[in-house]
Order: structure tokens, then C-alpha cells, then sequence
């Protein structure tokens, strides 16, 4: 049922990813949260989840731990368009764009298509301002601020730096699709700051993002629709040496933050099968 439900779903946006030459209109079907830890059953799940689905616009969404990053590499060479996701950090961000440079290096070595290969990384946002904001005094200036800062220093110092870079314009001139971030978690939690906050100060050039429908509501009604990512990194930079200064240790807030998510993903997983299970049992004793 979720397979088919996946197929589906890559067909009623397949329109999209024909007109937009395969830049948009994917899919992603999420690998089972209980391998994140094993990179060989990762990359053994994301060729059979490719398979299964048949679909050139599916994406197969893998989490960016360490070992989801060297399965990340390998799907990656053997022409697997992959979601890598549950991203907080930005040095495993930057980690994600070595391994999609690397891999697509790899299969332009061995004389293979690039121009059917995409990617995105799921990088995420409001939770890290939730940890973060609980280890602040309630009248910090600093609450609210760093989950922007880590997103904008992410695009500015690591996917700008990655995606200019000679490596990337040999693969690019050789048919490569950039791998763009995408910003996941943009909902704010904290009724007491702006419901756009998460999208208004996100908007640069290869990004995209997705967003739940309440901020989606929101931000048609008053958000800002214009590019605010490129001027944000030297205040972004500030605010973590505040952050810094404050005694937050924001590597340790995204390390648990990573854990917590993988957790999160099993739980959701099983909670998934189980109801599709109980409708099915309910379906067959009707």
C-alpha cells in the first residue's frame, strides 16, 4: 500500500519533472530508520527502494549520519537520486556535499550518465532553536536566532563554497544536477516569534524548502519574497561567537539533535505500519 502510494504520488508530479528538465518534481520514500547505523544494509535498502518504486523522479530519503553519509557516496556513484536527511550540523552538511561531488566524480570516471542523478540535503531548522532556547535565559537576546544562523552559515560557508568550486564546474559542465539544501522544520514552535520567521530570512538562489501548510497560509498572507540569504553570514557568524561566549555548545545540541531524529523516524515508521496493519485487519474482518 505505501509502495503504491509512492508511485502514485511520482506520477501526479511527474509532469513537473519533465518541464523542469528533472530539477523539481520528486518524490522521497524514506529507508527504515533502524539501519541509519549500517552502511551496507543503507545501500542495499536504497537500490531495492528504487526498484520497488520504478520511478525516475523517486528520491530515496537516507539520514545523514555517518554511516548514511559513505551509503549517501555509494548510491550516489551507482546513479540513485538521493534525499539525505535529518542534516543539523554543518560539518556533516559539509561531509554530504563531498560525498555527492565524490560519487558523481566516480561514475563520470567509469564514463556513466550524471544528468539523472539529483539530490537534495534536508537540512533542519526550528529544533535546533528549541534546544538551544531551553538552555537560554528567558530574556536572552539570543533566543530565537540560531537555528537562521547555523541554516544561513550552512548555505553561505558550506553549499556556496561546494557548488563553485573547480570540482563542482567539471562535473556541472559534464551534466551534473546540483544538489540543492532544502530547509525542513520551517514551522515555528515558539508562538512568540514571527510564524514566517523560518522561510522570510531563507530565500537564496538553489534552495528550496518545505513548509507546513498553516506557515505556507502564513507566508502567502505577509511573508518576504525576496533573496535574504546572501547578506546573512557575517551576523550569523557573530551570533554563534555570542552563542559561544554564552557557554551553548550548538556541536552538542546537533549531535543530540541527530540521535533524537533518528528515533523520531523509527518511531513514526512503526507508528506508520501499525495503522496501515490495523485499517488492513479491519478491511478483511469487514
Amino acid at each position: 500500500m505505501i509502495l503504491i502510494g509512492i508511485q502514485q504520488a511520482c506520477d501526479l508530479v511527474h509532469g513537473v519533472w519533465e518541464r523542469t528538465g528533472g530539477q523539481d518534481g520528486y518524490i522521497s520514500i524514506e529507508e527504515e530508520a533502524s539501519i541509519a547505523f549500517d552502511i551496507e544494509a543503507a545501500v542495499a535498502r536504497g537500490r531495492e527502494l528504487r526498484d520497488l518504486v520504478d520511478r525516475p523522479n523517486v528520491m530515496i530519503k537516507v539520514p545523514g549520519t555517518d554511516a548514511g553519509v559513505q551509503a549517501f557516496r555509494r548510491l550516489t556513484r551507482e546513479g540513485i537520486s538521493v534525499n539525505v536527511t535529518l542534516l543539523f550540523a554543518r560539518t556533516r552538511y559539509e561531509a554530504v556535499t563531498e560525498a555527492y561531488i565524490a560519487g558523481l566524480e566516480e561514475r563520470h570516471a567509469a564514463g556513466e550518465d550524471l544528468s539523472a542523478v539529483a539530490s537534495v540535503a534536508s537540512f533542519f531548522v526550528s529544533r535546533i532553536d528549541s534546544k538551544v532556547d531551553a538552555q537560554l535565559p528567558g530574556d536572552s537576546p539570543l533566543r530565537g536566532r540560531t537555528a537562521l544562523a547555523n541554516a544561513q552559515l550552512a548555505y553561505a560557508e558550506v553549499f556556496l563554497p561546494a557548488f563553485t568550486s573547480d570540482r563542482w564546474r567539471a562535473m556541472a559542465a559534464a551534466g551534473a544536477n546540483l544538489q540543492r539544501p532544502l530547509w525542513a522544520s520551517t514551522g515555528v514552535k515558539d508562538p512568540a516569534y514571527p510564524n514566517t520567521l523560518y522561510i522570510d530570512q531563507l530565500v537564496g538562489a538553489g534552495t528550496v524548502a518545505t513548509v507546513p501548510d498553516d506557515t505556507l497560509e502564513a507566508y502567502r498572507d505577509h511573508g518576504i519574497a525576496a533573496p535574504t540569504l546572501h547578506a546573512a553570514a557575517p551576523h550569523a557568524r557573530a551570533h554563534l561567537d555570542e552563542l559561544a561566549a554564552a557557554g551553548v555548545d550548538l556541536d552538542a545540541v546537533t549531535h543530540e539533535l541527530e540521535a533524537e531524529g533518528v528515533e523520531r523516524f523509527a518511531k513514526a515508521y512503526d507508528d506508520m505500519i501499525s495503522s496501515i496493519a490495523g485499517k488492513r485487519e479491519r478491511v478483511i474482518t469487514a
